[in-house]
């Protein structure tokens, strides 16, 4: 199954939703206008990007005599795919080793995430290491160890309770000596405070930068696509600390309303590198934009 139909399985709510409302289009109707704001901001959108989105449509179905249902369909898509074009959607990963920072608060799949790219890319040629550095988290090196077998990769751990900085250090020691390609580092999504968390990602991003200063470095916010505008707030605290690239959008399993991506998109300038849509190892799909409009429009 290809990305669209995965996605559009995926964007159920949201197209549950939106269904219908375009049969309501007759031309220059502001009930029409008024009740797609309204839907997109229903779908995690947010109210600026519906209402850039709306006023986008309106001018161009004005501009170009758009009278059928399915021209201001098409229309809308290529509007929102559009709003999500703010970044390169593919990974720079091309020295050796090259560094994936993950983040992210607990619960969003995270280490699943993290077990589906070292599958990705182990199956793809790469030699791959895993840092267990959320070392918080009762069993959560444990839980990246099996992801490690699974995807036939190495991990570095230390013990529940080190240091985190330690484990990222040993890592990269790790990934000099042994040759590998890609080294991703798991890390805590909660600690005592935001303050705790946030300084220990800074002190993560310096290890990195002083051992590995000619390294390429992508660091992924995970988000669940099933918490909305919670999403948008998590990566706003993260992205103080973390500079963030891209992000993973998790959870687009026929609950969530996706919408969050051009939310994001709009007040942070990111751009989405994955989706997540199911348990299996091949559930993490590059994001394609113009496919994902398109799935929550039809």
């Amino acid at each position: 199954m290809g990305f669209f139909d995965k996605i559009k399985q995926g964007l159920e709510k949201t197209r549950r939703q939106m269904g219908g409302l375009f049969a309501e289009f007759t031309g220059e109707n502001e009930e029409f206008y008024d009740e797609l704001e309204e839907s997109l901001i229903m779908a995690d959108a947010g109210a600026a990007t519906a209402e850039k989105a709306v006023e986008k449509l309106r001018a161009k179905v004005r501009e170009e005599s758009l009278r059928g249902q399915e021209e201001v369909r098409a229309a809308l898509v290529d509007i929102l795919a559009e709003a999500l074009e703010v970044g390169s959607f593919g990974l720079r990963l091309e020295t050796r080793p090259s560094v994936i920072l993950m983040v992210g608060v607990n619960g969003v799949g995270k280490t699943t995430t993290i077990g589906k790219l070292a599958a990705k890319y182990t199956a793809g040629g790469k030699k791959v290491l895993l840092a267990a550095a959320d070392t918080f988290r009762a069993a959560a090196a444990e839980q990246l160890n099996v992801w490690a077998e699974r995807a036939g990769c190495g991990i570095v751990r230390h013990e529940e309770g080190s240091d985190p900085a330690s484990v990222v250090f040993d890592g990269i020691a790790a990934a000099k000596a042994r040759g590998v390609d890609l080294l991703i580092i798991d890390t805590a999504g909660r600690l005592h405070n935001k303050a705790n968390l946030m300084n220990e990602l800074s002190k993560m991003r310096r290890i990195i930068s002083r051992e590995l200063p000619e390294a390429d470095i992508e660091t992924l916010m995970v988000v669940d696509a099933t918490t909305g505008q919670n999403g948008l707030i998590q990566a706003k605290q993260f992205a103080e600390s973390a500079d963030i690239t891209g992000i993973v959008l998790t959870k687009l399993d026929g609950t969530a309303k996706g919408g969050i991506v051009f939310a994001i998109a709009e007040e942070m300038g990111l751009p989405v590198k994955f989706v997540g849509v199911g348990e299996g190892m091949d559930d993490l799909m590059a994001f394609e934009p113009k496919s994902f409009a398109e799935a929550l429009l039809s």
